[in-house]
C-alpha cells in the first residue's frame, strides 16, 4: 500500500484536464484546482462569450492555481479546429477560419500553416495554450458521422501534409497542438460520442493508412497527441477502446512509434467509454494504458470521482507511482514550454493588440475562404447568376450533426415550433445570413424544406416562376440525410416544363450528389462547411465576384 501524501495528490491532479460550466470560474472548478490540485482545464463554447471575458476567466483560473500552491501555471485547452468546431470563434471572440476540409481544398499547406499561426496568436492572447487540433483522421468512410469535413481528406498523404502544417503553425504561436484521434477515427460510421466504433483493420492496414499522419507528426516532435475511443480488435484481440488500451497507447504509440510527448485522451464521458467502464474507472484505465492526462469535460461528480478513483488505484498499487511520476515529468516539460510564467499568465494584454490582430485576421480569413470554394461542375454555364433575375433559395431544416459540432443552448434564430413543440420550418442562423447576402444581390425568396415540410406543398407560393429565375438548392450531408435528395427530385417533378437555373450547393461534406442517378448534369458547388464566411464566399462566386479555385480534397468527392 502507498501512503497518499499531499505531494502524491498534487502529482495526481496534474494528470487530468477537466471542463466546467459558465463564463466565470465555477465553484466546482475552483474546488478541483484548490482541493484536488487539478493542473489542466478545457474551455468549451459554453465558456466563451467574448475575448475580454475569456481573458478574465483565464486569469481567474490561473490565480486560483497560483494561490493553491501549484508550481506551474495551468494548461488551458480548447477545441479549436476552425470550421464547424471552433469553440473560440465568434464575432466578439476569435476569428472564424476555414476548417480542415475547406482549408485542404485550397491545396496550400502554407496557407493552412498561416491560418493556424493566426488562430494560435488569438488563443495565446486570451491565455489559452493548448489546442485540441489538428484532426489527423483520414475520412475513409464518407458516412462518418463525427469526422467528415473535420478531416482534411480521405488521402493519407494529404491529411499528413495539412496536419503537419497546422501543428507547425500552432506551435510557432506558442500553442501546444494535439493531433487526434489516435489510432484513427476515419474509417467508421459510428459516432464515439454515442457508441463504440469497431474498426476491423489489422496492423498492416492500419500502418498503411491511419498511422501515416501520426508517424509524420511524431517525426516533427509534436507536443501532444490525443487518443480516441475506437476499438481495433484485430490489433488488440478485444474491444477495448484505444484510449484505454495499453497495447495501443503504451505499446504502439509510445514504444513502437517512439512518441515522447504528452498523450491525452478524448473526453471519457463519451458513451464509447462511459457506457461500459464509467468515466471514473475509464480514467484509471487510461492512465494504466499509458496516457499522461485523462480528459473529463462535463460533470463534477465524475471529475471528483475519477480523481478519487485514481487516488485509490495508486494507494493499492494498481497504478504504478513510478509510472505516474515519470509521466509527470513529461507534463512538467510541456508546461515549461507552453504555459509561460505566472507574471505572464496573470497579466492583462493590451486591447490595441487584439484590435489590430482581428483586423489582419479578418483579411486572412477572407483570403482562405476565397481559396476554398470549389465549383465541382457548372452544367450549362449557369455561373455567374443574373443579378436582374429573381432567385429562390432552398435550405434544409436544422438537424443535429454530432455532439462535436452541435452546441446545446437556446433555439436557433428563425426557429418555429408546431403545436407539439417540434421544430418546423427552421433555418439556421448561417442560412439566414446566406439568404440576406443573396437578397443584397437580387430579389430572393427563402424557403426551408425538411422531411416533414415537402417542397411541392410550398411551391404554390412561388409558381409560376418568372423567366430566368435562378434556384439555389442547399444540401447538408444529403448522402446520409437522403430525404434532401428526395426533396430535390420533388422540386424537379413539381416544376415540370419550367427550366430554372438550378445550382446545388453542398454546404458540408461534398459527397451529396455522388452516385445519385439523374443528377449528373446539375451545376454543383461545395463550401465544405455552413459557416457564415463560407456561405458569404459562395455568394461572391455565384454572382461572379470571385472565381471558384478550390479543389475537392477527397477522392470520393470528385465529379
Amino acid at each position: 500500500m502507498v501512503d497518499l501524501t499531499e505531494e502524491i495528490k498534487r502529482e495526481i491532479g496534474q494528470h487530468f484536464v477537466i471542463g466546467f460550466h459558465g463564463y466565470s470560474a465555477s465553484e466546482d472548478i475552483k474546488t478541483l484546482i484548490k482541493d484536488y490540485h487539478l493542473g489542466n482545464v478545457i474551455l468549451m463554447k459554453r465558456n466563451v462569450r467574448d475575448v475580454q471575458q475569456v481573458c478574465a476567466l483565464v486569469r481567474e483560473l490561473q490565480t486560483c492555481a497560483k494561490e493553491s500552491g501549484q508550481e506551474r501555471p495551468l494548461m488551458i485547452g480548447i477545441d479549436q479546429e476552425n470550421g464547424l468546431v471552433s469553440a473560440f470563434s465568434s464575432p466578439k471572440a476569435g476569428t472564424q477560419f476555414p476548417g480542415a476540409m475547406a482549408i485542404a481544398a485550397t491545396d496550400s499547406p502554407a496557407l493552412a500553416e498561416e491560418v493556424a499561426y493566426a488562430t494560435g496568436r488569438e488563443l495565446a492572447y486570451a491565455g489559452i495554450n493548448w489546442a485540441y487540433s489538428p484532426i489527423a483522421d483520414i475520412n475513409s468512410d464518407p458516412r462518418n458521422p463525427v469526422i467528415g469535413v473535420r478531416s482534411f481528406s480521405d488521402d493519407p498523404a494529404t491529411v499528413s501534409a495539412f496536419a503537419r502544417a497546422v501543428a507547425s503553425g500552432l506551435t510557432r504561436a506558442g500553442i501546444a497542438p494535439s493531433p487526434k484521434h489516435f489510432a484513427g477515427h476515419g474509417d467508421t460510421h459510428v459516432d464515439s460520442h454515442l457508441a463504440l466504433p469497431v474498426i476491423e483493420k489489422d496492423m498492416k492496414a492500419l500502418d498503411q493508412v491511419e498511422l501515416m499522419p501520426f508517424k509524420d507528426l511524431i517525426k516533427d516532435s509534436v507536443a501532444t497527441i490525443m487518443t480516441g475511443h475506437m476499438a481495433l480488435p484485430k490489433v488488440t484481440g478485444d474491444d477495448t477502446p484505444c484510449s484505454l488500451s495499453r497495447r495501443l497507447t503504451k505499446g504502439l504509440l509510445r514504444d513502437e512509434l517512439g512518441y515522447e510527448g504528452i498523450i491525452v485522451t478524448d473526453c471519457l464521458e463519451m458513451e464509447a467509454v462511459a457506457d461500459k467502464y464509467g468515466s471514473e474507472d475509464g480514467a484509471v484505465r487510461s492512465l494504466e494504458a499509458g496516457a499522461d492526462i485523462a480528459m473529463i469535460c462535463h460533470r463534477f461528480a465524475r471529475h471528483k470521482g475519477a480523481i478519487e478513483a485514481t487516488y485509490e488505484a495508486v494507494r493499492t498499487g494498481r497504478l504504478s507511482l513510478d509510472d505516474i511520476r515519470q509521466s509527470g515529468k513529461r507534463i512538467q516539460a510541456l508546461k515549461d514550454r507552453f504555459s509561460n510564467s505566472w507574471d505572464s499568465v496573470l497579466g492583462i494584454p493590451p486591447e490595441a493588440t487584439w484590435i489590430e490582430m482581428k483586423r489582419a485576421h479578418a483579411a486572412l480569413s477572407d483570403k482562405a475562404y476565397a481559396a476554398s470554394a470549389a465549383l465541382i461542375r457548372d452544367a450549362g454555364g449557369l455561373i455567374p447568376l443574373d443579378p436582374k433575375a429573381p432567385l429562390v433559395l432552398f435550405t434544409p431544416e436544422v438537424q443535429k450533426i454530432n455532439l462535436a459540432v452541435d452546441d446545446s443552448g437556446p433555439l436557433p434564430e428563425g426557429a418555429l415550433l408546431d403545436k407539439n413543440g417540434k421544430l418546423r420550418n427552421t433555418a439556421s442562423p448561417s442560412y439566414l445570413s446566406f439568404a440576406g447576402y443573396l437578397e443584397g444581390k437580387t430579389h430572393t425568396q427563402h424557403m426551408v424544406y425538411g422531411p416533414d415540410q415537402p417542397i411541392d406543398s410550398q411551391l404554390d407560393t412561388i409558381l409560376p416562376l418568372a423567366a430566368g429565375t435562378s434556384v439555389i438548392f442547399c444540401t447538408r450531408n444529403a448522402d446520409r440525410a437522403t430525404w434532401q435528395i428526395d426533396q430535390l427530385r420533388a422540386l424537379f417533378a413539381a416544376l415540370g416544363t419550367a427550366s430554372p437555373r438550378i445550382v446545388v450547393l453542398a454546404t458540408c461534406a461534398p459527397y451529396d450528389l455522388l452516385e445519385v442517378s439523374g443528377m449528373k448534369d446539375l451545376s454543383y458547388m461545395a463550401t465544405f462547411e455552413f459557416t457564415v464566411p463560407a456561405l458569404k464566399t459562395a455568394v461572391k462566386v455565384l454572382f461572379g465576384e470571385l472565381k471558384a479555385v478550390g479543389k475537392v480534397p477527397v477522392i470520393g468527392g470528385k465529379a
